[in-house]
C-alpha cells in the first residue's frame, strides 16, 4: 500500500477531471477526501486515488482483472 501523498495537480492529471469536479465529487462523498497538509494546502493519499481509478475501470469493464 502507498502511502505517499499527491497532490491535486497529480490527481488531476491521473483521472483528467477537472478541479471543480473532483471537488463535486468530494462533496458528494464519491472521490476520496484531501488531507489538510498545511494553511492553504491539500494532499491526497495516493492509495486511495489509485483505488478509485481502478474502480472506475472495473465498473466500466465487468471482465477487468485488477493487476493490483
Amino acid at each position: 500500500m502507498k502511502n505517499s501523498l499527491i497532490r491535486l495537480h497529480e490527481v488531476l492529471n491521473r483521472t483528467g477531471y477537472s478541479k471543480a469536479w473532483i471537488y463535486a465529487l468530494m462533496s458528494k462523498g464519491e472521490f476520496p477526501q484531501s488531507v489538510k497538509i498545511g494553511t492553504r494546502a491539500i494532499a491526497f493519499i495516493e492509495s486511495e486515488i489509485d483505488d478509485w481509478i481502478e474502480q472506475r475501470i472495473v465498473e466500466s469493464r465487468p471482465h477487468w482483472q485488477c493487476h493490483s
